[in-house]
């Protein structure tokens, strides 16, 4: 189990832009590598309400549960479970929670595990790239009807992070649009089709 403050900026890009991106830095496509997300939250959206998100990922033989918790804008708390492909199974099919941190903070915000539903998947074509002092990745993502890319850069301090980021933005000629999560765009998704 992992608890860790993530620190992240993220932006939106064109394919164009993301194109351009994996050119200027020569990524293979074996570089490339595909995880799935499933998320989670109770009929009444009790995860979502805290501003949170829950989600077992799935890349390649790896399975993993996390809830993240915003504690500021660019900061979040994320507590890990690693899962078996079993654990990770049963959870989907709501056939228990094996993902025994992750429970310990639910609990303490009151919220049932059996309540707990899939509610969706978003499934991303990841590049990760380490890039002064912090993580750049470059995000294909398709869900329902969606396809979007964006920019993210993970860094261990906030300030110097967005400085960073700023830069980068910057030298690629990359005008700031501010992406949201990838569970908050989901779920907008989610709402719009129903809507249709």
């Amino acid at each position: 189990m992992a608890q860790q403050l993530e620190i992240e900026f993220k932006n939106i890009l064109t394919k164009q832009q993301y194109e351009h991106l994996l050119e200027e830095f020569q990524i293979q496509k074996n570089a490339i590598h595909r995880q799935t997300n499933h998320y989670f939250d109770t009929p009444t959206n009790a995860i979502r309400n805290l501003q949170s998100g829950l989600r077992i990922r799935i890349i390649n033989n790896y399975y993993e549960c996390t809830l993240k918790e915003k504690t500021s804008n660019h900061t979040h708390l994320e507590t890990t479970d690693e899962l078996t492909a079993a654990q990770a199974e049963k959870m989907l099919a709501g056939q228990g929670f094996y993902a025994p941190e992750v429970a310990k903070r639910l609990a303490s915000h009151n919220i049932a595990l059996e309540q707990l539903a899939v509610f969706g998947s978003l499934t991303t074509d990841r590049v990760e790239i380490p890039y002064k002092e912090g993580l750049l990745v470059f995000d294909h993502s398709f869900y329902l009807q969606c396809d979007d890319y964006e920019v993210e850069y993970e860094s261990k301090d906030e300030i110097k992070g967005k400085a960073i980021f700023d830069e980068f933005l910057q030298q690629y000629d990359i005008k700031k649009q501010i992406a949201e999560k990838k569970i908050a765009r989901f779920m907008k998704a989610l709402q719009s089709t129903k809507q249709q």
